[in-house]
């Protein structure tokens, strides 16, 4: 079974990897590296001082992102650009591999190169490759960070490095902000969020200097394009399940709760499973706010954490049988491939409705878990 699968997922990840930096360096039409080309406009309109938030309809970034933006998009062309992306895409997919590979606990080959291709036969990693998308960059950043927390976070370089590597990161808040709860509660985590929090000011204040416009108006603008458009567009959040009941007012406070909800239990949980915590907090941050399809890739990590407890073996609670069955089910949604979410009803409903209900099965089902190990510990 293993094996077929691996078969049937590395022929999902080969055609649709191809045929993704295909879009992502060759595509001259208007969907060939979208987000890369949108990006590089508006990194372009920042720094030459035009209103951004009144221009474009699609910048629903921080002032930060921008100047974190910048070394890739700031001085190069849109050609030299999509290269260079399409490069540092390949190695962040190489290093995010290796992390995972690493973590899993696999053991044999045949399992290895099937946590691998969890991530490269997902149609989410393809379309954030095709689009030049973020979370491919920023995913193994934030689990790299996590790491070095986890092993011995007290050591001055190592909290240096990894409130550099969160701030990086924090180009996109909604994926990276719920990561630094867990980042909080480890070791040196004051340390290191209190690094994260004056340094994220400070790339603020420097990036809205490039602007005519005061720091509290373009933040205010950054905020009403973000919440039209969270409403309005994306699916499985927070931010259009309340807009559906016509709840657009809750937008952002619903988000504040999530998000000191989230806090308040990894405090709970803080002492246990790393990879538990760890996929739990992937579910929020991809349930939590406005996403679209290419940030699905978040849905690795808890993936990576029913690997493992299904690795564990036999359980008097048939936890393994379950992690089993739900690895099996989210790998298999995984692979849908995004037209799906665009066709008639109720082939869309069932794309959308189908990956909440998996999601929100496993959620459960580690919060389980979760549970039941604080519990035994008798936290």
């Amino acid at each position: 079974m293993l094996r077929l699968a691996c078969v049937i997922m590395a022929i999902f990840a080969a055609l649709k990897l191809g045929d993704e930096f295909r879009r992502l360096l060759f595509d001259s039409g208007p969907i060939g590296a979208i987000d890369l080309k949108l990006f590089h406009q508006m990194v372009r309109d920042w720094f030459s001082g035009r209103p951004l938030y009144q221009l474009r309809d699609h910048a629903l970034y921080p002032p930060a992102s921008y100047l974190l933006l910048w070394p890739f998009h700031g001085w190069l062309a849109v050609t030299p650009a999509r290269w260079l992306w399409a490069v540092t895409s390949v190695g962040a997919l190489g290093w995010l591999v290796h992390l995972i590979i690493q973590e899993s606990g696999a053991e044999t080959r045949l399992e290895r190169v099937f946590v691998a291709l969890m991530l490269l036969s997902m149609n989410a990693t393809g379309v954030t490759i095709g689009n030049g998308q973020l979370i491919v960059h920023l995913l193994p950043v934030l689990l790299f960070g996590l790491l070095l927390l986890r092993q011995d976070g007290r050591e001055w370089h190592k909290v240096l490095l990894a409130a550099s590597l969160f701030l990086v990161a924090l180009v996109k808040p909604s994926i990276s902000l719920p990561f630094l709860w867990m980042a909080l509660f480890m070791g040196a985590g004051l340390r290191t969020v209190s690094l994260v929090g004056f340094g994220y000011v400070g790339l603020t204040v420097f990036a809205a200097s490039f602007q005519r416009m005061a720091l509290t108006v373009l933040l205010r603008g950054w905020l009403e394009r973000g919440t039209a458009e969270a409403v309005a567009a994306g699916y499985a959040n927070l931010h259009r399940w309340l807009a559906s009941l016509g709840l657009e007012q809750w937008v952002l406070p619903g988000s504040l709760l999530v998000l000191v909800a989230l806090g308040l239990w990894t405090y709970r949980h803080r002492r246990g499973d790393f990879w538990l915590l760890l996929g739990v907090t992937a579910l929020v941050a991809r349930l939590w706010a406005y996403h679209r399809v290419y940030d699905d890739v978040l849905i690795l990590l808890p993936m990576v954490a029913l690997f493992r407890i299904a690795k564990r073996g036999p359980a008097s609670h048939g936890a393994d049988v379950v992690a089993g069955l739900l690895l099996a089910t989210t790998v298999l949604a995984m692979l849908l491939p995004t037209r799906f979410e665009w066709f008639p009803a109720p082939w869309s409903w069932l794309f959308k409705g189908g990956h909440t209900v998996v999601w929100i099965a496993v959620l459960a089902f580690l919060l389980y878990q979760a549970r039941r190990e604080t519990d035994a510990e008798g936290g």
